[in-house]
């Protein structure tokens, strides 16, 4: 792996960062990224025109277009088309330019919205998706079959290895802060920081906090997903199967909106009150990974809820408080 030319799309990117960082620590130095300005991986030209020109060896497909609930509500077609765009084009220029390894990062949103708890692999197109976020579940899905009918179909003859996980919430350092347009935790460390400085009396959050959640710490992550690429190709079978290949990626526990709301306020410092608005959409009722997959492989988080939320925090103040939108 060191001696391997990898490209990390979407290296901007929480989890691209992540990888990124965690690459560099195993002194694997024959990276390549691009920005989006650099190169638009919605263009099919120029991304064919980059794997001819760099032929990595090795893709971490880390770049998608993402966002919380009300950003999927608001923009649907703009994430259906811009994934499937952005995973078509990069999975077919890594295979046309000789790319042996490629790894598609997924979302937990691909399962079904009343999936069995936890979720497992085998829970994907077993029933309606959660209509929050269903183009942008569909076009997960088709990436992980991407990757899976490539393998079918060229796998033995050209020798290519290509492999998706699917991580539950994310959260950590480089996480979208937005205002809008944020998942729940950056969302709440955000509003949570804003009425401490602003010494208001309550915050108000949308539902009515009781869904579950699992949330994992990107770096733990990014730490997967090197796992998961550097699996021996008898160990990754013997796990896997042809049309079921893709590996869940979670924390291993779940914790109600509710309760997430009062650690994110602990962790920031504020003493107001948490006010639920019940009017505004809960989402899928609960969302816990099966993890046994990827913990038959050999990989495990490492870094807790609580300690991930304050380096989280630290992050914030540091790079985004005083950012504007």
């Amino acid at each position: 792996m060191k001696k391997s030319k990898i490209y990390i799309s979407g290296h901007r990117g929480m989890v691209g960062s992540a990888i990124f960082r965690h690459l560099v620590e195993e002194d694997c130095f024959n990276i390549v990224t691009r920005t989006h300005e650099e190169l638009d991986l919605s263009d099919q030209a120029s991304v064919r025109d980059f794997f001819v020109s760099e032929k990595p060896d090795q893709v971490y497909l880390a770049a998608a277009k993402v966002g919380g609930i009300h950003a999927n509500n608001t923009y649907p077609a703009a994430f259906i088309y811009q994934n499937l765009m952005i995973q078509a084009n990069v999975i077919d220029a890594a295979f046309c330019s000789g790319v042996k390894k490629l790894l598609f990062l997924g979302s937990s949103c691909i399962y079904p919205k009343f999936a069995s708890q936890p979720m497992g692999e085998d829970a994907l197109l077993t029933g309606p998706l959660e209509s929050t976020n269903e183009p942008y579940a569909v076009a997960k899905i088709a990436g992980i079959k991407l990757c899976e009918s490539y393998n079918r179909q060229y796998g033995e003859s050209h020798g290519i290895d290509y492999r998706s996980v699917m991580p539950t919430n994310l959260y950590g350092p480089g996480d979208n802060y937005h205002p809008e347009n944020s998942h729940v935790i950056p969302a709440l460390i955000r509003r949570f920081h804003e009425a401490k400085v602003a010494n208001a009396s309550s915050v108000t959050i949308w539902g009515t906090g009781t869904p579950m959640r699992e949330f994992l710490y990107v770096d733990d992550m990014a730490a997967a997903c090197i796992h998961v690429m550097n699996l021996d190709n008898e160990t990754y079978r013997r796990h896997t199967q042809p049309m079921l290949s893709h590996i869940n990626v979670g924390y291993g526990e779940d914790i109600s909106i509710r309760d997430l709301a009062k650690i994110v306020s602990r962790t920031v410092g504020y003493k107001g009150d948490i006010v639920f608005d019940s009017s505004k959409p809960d989402g899928t009722p609960r969302k816990l990974m099966d993890s046994s997959r990827l913990s038959r492989l050999g990989w495990q988080a490492m870094i807790s809820l609580e300690d991930g939320l304050a380096i989280a925090y630290d992050d914030f103040k540091r790079n985004h408080a005083t950012k504007t939108y």
